[in-house]
């Protein structure tokens, strides 16, 4: 049907019209004189000639002479045969993975992070003498000898102090009078501790290094100077706070000792003084602080060594 509508147009070789089309676009049976052929890329460019891409990507097969002695020699493996490799599946359920080292990605407490913050604060400002002092504290060997002395003049806690009591009013029912002496123990309290100092009672006096706030006790070592009182600055409130049955104590002070205990307390006073009274001039005048981290001092160094060297290739 197709072929009767359009009559010979459908046998009319490609690029003619026949007698079956309009008037106006007949035209000869003999082809059109120029055939108009199909546009051919440019062999020059090899993306468009099939037969020059497959050359492009050839690759030269020539073997490369190669020196024996240059290739070294493969030792075969000795493998055992009664022991058999199983190599480890870690995905999901499979074996478990082999244990790393987690410490970097530990979240530490609100106060964890807030002490490390101000510790690397106070290394990375400068510290004034007055604060300064405070890092400067009683070395291993004497604070030990010291805590010693002051574990045998505790105080008495809340039980022994209920027990004496007891004692002592069934004592006054009897009717028995008993006279006690006063203890001699360590005294602890800031207001009490300055009224001893003022008053010229106390023998020494021992202060926390990591009191906060630290105003309470700064003003303490220029007072224990003034009066040429021995004093000493140690680790830390709650090892003092331990002497006398309390979570922390700023300060500790003895009066007095026993006279069993005055020749140790004396070689003890003397190494205080020395470390603490003696050097008070020095301590008043050493700022601390300024101390960089290990990028901050990797830079600075690297700095330096690049000025060095460019005065040296001046002076040459």
């Amino acid at each position: 049907s197709r072929n009767k509508r359009i009559g010979k147009a459908a046998t009319t070789p490609r690029g003619t019209l026949g007698t079956g089309a309009p008037k106006q676009y007949q035209t000869n049976s003999k082809p059109h004189s120029r055939q108009i052929t199909p546009i051919q890329r440019p062999t020059k460019n090899p993306c468009y000639n099939l037969r020059a891409r497959s050359q492009l990507y050839k690759v030269s097969a020539r073997p490369r002479r190669l020196l024996l002695s240059s290739v070294p020699a493969l030792k075969e493996k000795v493998v055992n045969p009664l022991f058999e490799k199983r190599p480890k599946q870690f995905g999901i359920g499979g074996a478990l993975p082999p244990k790393k080292d987690l410490h970097r990605f530990v979240r530490w407490p609100k106060v964890v992070n807030i002490q490390r913050k101000r510790r690397i604060l106070k290394q990375r400002l400068k510290v004034p003498p007055a604060l300064n002092q405070f890092t400067k504290t009683l070395d291993k060997n004497l604070a030990s000898s010291l805590f010693k002395m002051l574990l045998k003049y505790r105080p008495e806690d809340k039980a022994a102090k209920k027990e004496r009591l007891v004692k002592r009013a069934q004592a006054e029912a009897e009717g028995k009078t008993s006279e006690t002496k006063k203890p001699i123990v360590v005294k602890y309290g800031l207001n009490h501790v300055t009224y001893l100092i003022e008053q010229k009672k106390a023998q020494l006096v021992v202060i926390a290094h990591d009191v906060d706030p630290i105003e309470l006790v700064v003003w303490l070592p220029a007072l224990c100077r003034k009066l040429e009182i021995p004093y000493c600055i140690v680790k830390g409130k709650a090892r003092l706070g331990t002497i006398v049955h309390k979570k922390t104590a700023s300060v500790l002070c003895l009066t007095t000792v026993k006279n069993e205990d005055k020749m140790e307390f004396s070689k003890i006073l003397e190494a205080i003084k020395a470390n603490f009274n003696d050097k008070y001039d020095e301590y008043r005048k050493k700022w601390g602080g300024g101390i960089m981290g290990s990028k901050s001092q990797a830079k600075t160094k690297a700095k330096d060594r690049l000025l060095a060297k460019e005065a040296a290739q001046r002076m040459n």
